[in-house]
């Protein structure tokens, strides 16, 4: 292993700490960052200082809302501020005085006149409206990924003004509509702040964030696991879109009056703003977004209106706030694209060193690994892959036993990696069946086929980057059913069943080539398969990773009785481990046997080897040493 001295001395830290003591102090460290800056500005400047940290709190509420999908997913949305709209317009009909209502809005439809509810009633109100609009709207947008999904989502607050704007007898239109109490306070507003923050925190160390953010990363890695990748994205959609709306019922409290053009470009420029120059992934980078850009807001706006400086009149210069705001957001995109805040939560080490002594982490005590040797067999027949011009695989039939180590041999192009893929769900065969006992795969989506017990690592190692080797493990271990310390458990138990345990906390992206194998096979082994499909385990390893790595699946496949379906060029490595092995050549099926009938079998040494060496060579199976 070559990982440098920082992740181990952090992972050894970490792997023995309590998780939840570890979440409560960085969730409280974040909370105090926004209570301090709050109370701060308003002892600072008085009613001046008041108005800013008001506006500011609900800025953290409105972005910590947003940061529960966009944070997740990686998909920044441009249409929480229509969201906001819904809530100030909702709660502010519902909770008019009737005298001002009937002067306002005189054909309003009965249906909505009238209610002068209670505060937290229309809040309420409004809160079950933005649940109802981000269903609707989520099982369209979440069709769509990447940057189709934030293009919609600008479609979303487009659609949503022009309807405000539309509706003159329910809006008052581009006018503006007022008459709304004004409720939110300095202290109202921070208490709303801190508790859509510590939500928004708890989401994203929940089991449905962890799966979202897994599937920001790599949505195919992800559904392998078993991880809904549509259903994790609609949960944090509804619930970011619900909070939203009741931010902003806060926020018409707070001006009292207000048209469609404060939720618009500018209110969503803002939002996006504070999100992307703090940072995306974290909900402190969130807060401090909001901190950075609200200090720059305020002290440019002052600019705005003209100035003297050293008796030198400085005119008016409208538009610098917005300018100086995109230029921010430019330096941050290219000098820091994770954001000024990182990727990980506000932490502080040597707090966290102590936490661990005075908080350890209990042993693992994971139920041990299910013993799969009484598994179904993986039946192929007639398995057949087409693409536009070219036959990936042809007609082929054989079965992957429970509980033995078949290898897969065969050159580049043989139609291997194709093979693996159709029977994880990410290719439709064109033909032939796969089953596995009496389940047809081809009847199966591609989430679904973990949960039979089929799991696969994947030719280009496909890792959760942004997550840490614990959570890549983690979140499969959640895939797989185990919930909380069961969960923690188990992927304490895999990692130190691959050797990783000292990087526990390392980011995955930090690690060696060798180490995110590894973390790759411990990622699987965490959905306690019955059937375990490697795509080439030892690609890129030195001799003695390669042996150890050897020694560490043998190990498994014995102790589990797992079934390995092992794919490899290595035939050295191959020979070693499998006692039966299938060779495939441009899509093919052209031999199957154990290691010294392949070795000397005619068609495998021509496709290895040349047809003029056919017939009189071997491929000699010359194991190479595997400690057992």
């Amino acid at each position: 292993m070559t990982d440098t001295a920082a992740p181990r001395q952090e992972a050894r830290t970490e792997s023995r700490a309590r998780p939840g003591v570890l979440h409560a102090v960085r969730l409280a460290l974040i909370l105090s960052v926004v209570l301090i800056a709050s109370l701060g500005l308003e002892a600072l400047f008085g009613r001046t200082g008041e108005r800013i940290a008001t506006q500011m709190c609900v800025s953290i509420a409105a972005i910590a809302a947003l940061a529960i999908f966009s944070g997740n997913s990686g998909i920044i949305s441009f249409g929480h501020a229509a969201f906001m709209a819904l809530g100030a317009y909702t709660s502010g009909i519902l909770t008019s005085p009737a005298g001002i209502q009937r002067s306002l809005l005189p054909d309003l439809p009965a249906a909505l006149a009238g209610w002068e509810l209670s505060i937290p009633m229309a809040n309420g109100a409004a809160l079950l409206v933005g649940l109802g609009f981000a269903a609707l709207t989520g099982l369209a947008l979440l069709r769509l990924k990447d940057a189709s999904a934030t293009i919609a989502t600008l479609g979303i607050l487009i659609i949503v003004h022009s309807v405000l704007i539309g509706a003159r007898h329910i809006t008052k239109g581009s006018q503006t509509f007022y008459g709304l109490p004004r409720i939110t306070t300095f202290e109202v507003a921070l208490y709303l702040a801190m508790i859509l923050v510590a939500l928004a925190y708890i989401f994203r160390e929940s089991r449905w964030g962890l799966a979202l953010r897994a599937v920001r990363d790599d949505e195919t890695a992800a559904e392998t696991l078993g991880i809904n990748a549509r259903r994790a994205r609609i949960v944090a959609w509804m619930l970011s879109g619900a909070l939203a709306t009741l931010v902003g019922a806060y926020y018409g409290h707070m001006l009292g009056a207000f048209s469609p053009k404060e939720f618009y470009f500018t209110l969503t420029f803002s939002l996006v703003a504070m999100l992307v120059i703090g940072g995306l992934t974290t909900v402190s980078g969130a807060v401090g977004g909001v901190l950075v850009v609200t200090a720059l807001q305020d002290s440019l706006r002052q600019i705005e209106g003209g100035f003297t400086l050293g008796g030198i009149e400085v005119p008016a210069f409208f538009g610098v706030t917005t300018v100086a705001l995109g230029l921010l957001i430019l330096a941050v995109i290219y000098f820091r694209p994770e954001g000024l805040f990182g990727n990980r939560e506000l932490r502080i080490p040597a707090l966290e060193r102590g936490l661990a002594r005075v908080f350890p982490a209990p042993d693992s005590q994971a139920a041990p690994p299910k013993d799969a040797r009484a598994g179904d067999d993986l039946v192929i027949e007639g398995l057949t892959k087409t693409f536009v011009g070219l036959t990936a695989t042809d007609d082929l039939s054989f079965v992957i036993r429970a509980g033995h180590v078949t290898g897969l041999i065969g050159p580049n192009g043989a139609g291997k990696s194709t093979l693996v893929n159709m029977l994880t769900g990410q290719y439709a065969p064109t033909s032939g069946s796969m089953r596995y006992g009496s389940v047809d795969l081809n009847a199966v989506a591609a989430h679904g086929i973990a949960g039979l017990g089929i799991a696969r690592t994947f030719q280009n190692i496909r890792l959760f980057h942004r997550l840490t080797v614990r959570e890549n493990v983690l979140v499969a271990a959640q895939a797989a059913g185990h919930r909380g310390a069961a969960a923690e458990a188990v992927a304490l138990r895999e990692l130190a069943a691959m050797g990783l345990s000292a990087m526990a906390s390392a980011e995955a992206s930090s690690l060696s080539y060798g180490a995110r194998r590894k973390v790759e096979i411990a990622r699987c082994l965490a959905t306690d398969p019955a059937i375990l499909l490697l795509d080439e385990p030892a690609a890129g390893m030195n001799p003695d990773e390669t042996r150890e790595l050897g020694a560490q699946l043998r190990r498994i496949a014995e102790e589990r009785g797992i079934g390995l379906l092992l794919i490899e060029h290595d035939l050295e490595f191959v020979n070693a481990l499998c006692g039966h092995i299938i060779v495939l050549n441009r899509g093919k099926k052209i031999a199957e046997g154990t290691p010294a009938e392949i070795g000397g079998h005619p068609a495998v040494i021509e496709a290895y080897m040349g047809r003029a060496r056919a017939g009189r060579e071997t491929i000699q199976p010359n194991p190479r040493e595997i400690p057992t």
